[in-house]
């Protein structure tokens, strides 16, 4: 317990949590607000769409908790103070999900008012388990999302390229992958963040519209896809802890 005080007090007394939560909630509620103003009809899902930008900011700010300490040099004080690095660390990563769920939460409910606000015709009862896994969901995303990242912060080390990776990989990459000759879709199917869209979606199609379509052909259930997620950011996480320990600081 005094190692998570001690991280959350180390991840507050610097401005990054606080400019990334409010731009994460800015963007996507902003992005919703757009969305039912303009769209005819509106859904519980759309609400949502502004999700996966507010995260890409929560990535950064994974980052940013690691990064900025091996930047300043504080994470010598900290090796010094816990010689377990581990433990240093899977506390640092435990703040770090814990805040990103808790914006990620922020971000959906905060999402879905807004487009009831702005369009309050629209049919927006959270009423199925689709419609729940759809909001509530975004929050254990953003968690994952923040372990992945601060994974990734860890063995960068710096911040340019932390960033960097963590951006390219969630907004460009897999997506590109797609347009790869035969096998992009196949590979797609098995990407960490095209699996934590496959979890959040409402109405998925089956798998026989997808391969008619010639779309991702997800091989796993939707809460099978965030198991992957998971697994993806947590053996990520235990290569990290791996290397900071053999490392110097």
């Amino acid at each position: 317990m005094t190692l998570l005080a001690v991280e959350r007090i180390k991840l507050f007394s610097t401005r990054s949590p606080y400019w990334c939560a409010a731009l994460a909630i800015a963007m996507a509620v902003g992005f919703s607000a757009l969305l039912a103003a303009n769209a005819e009809t509106v859904s519980v899902d759309l609400t949502q769409a502004g999700s996966r930008l507010a995260l890409v900011v929560v990535l950064v700010l994974g980052a940013l908790a690691v990064t900025t300490e091996y930047r300043f040099g504080t994470i010598r004080a900290t090796f010094l103070a816990v010689p377990n690095r581990t433990s240093a660390l899977v506390a640092k990563t435990a703040v770090v999900a814990v805040v990103a769920g808790v914006i990620g939460e922020v971000v959906a409910f905060g999402s879905w008012a807004m487009a009831k606000i702005v369009k309050p015709s629209a049919d927006l009862a959270i009423n199925s388990s689709a419609e729940w896994r759809n909001v509530a969901g975004v929050g254990l995303m953003f968690a994952i999302g923040a372990i992945l990242a601060v994974a990734v912060g860890i063995l960068v080390r710096q911040t340019a390229g932390a960033v960097a990776i963590l951006l390219v990989w969630s907004m460009l990459l897999e997506n590109l992958v797609g347009i790869i000759p035969k096998v992009g879709v196949k590979i797609q199917a098995w990407l960490p963040f095209m699996n934590a869209d496959h979890f959040l979606a409402v109405n998925p199609p089956s798998q026989a519209e997808s391969e008619a379509a010639g779309a991702v052909v997800y091989k796993l259930s939707q809460w099978g896809s965030l198991g992957y997620y998971a697994g993806i950011a947590v053996a990520l996480l235990v290569v990290a802890l791996i290397v900071a320990k053999r490392r110097d600081a």
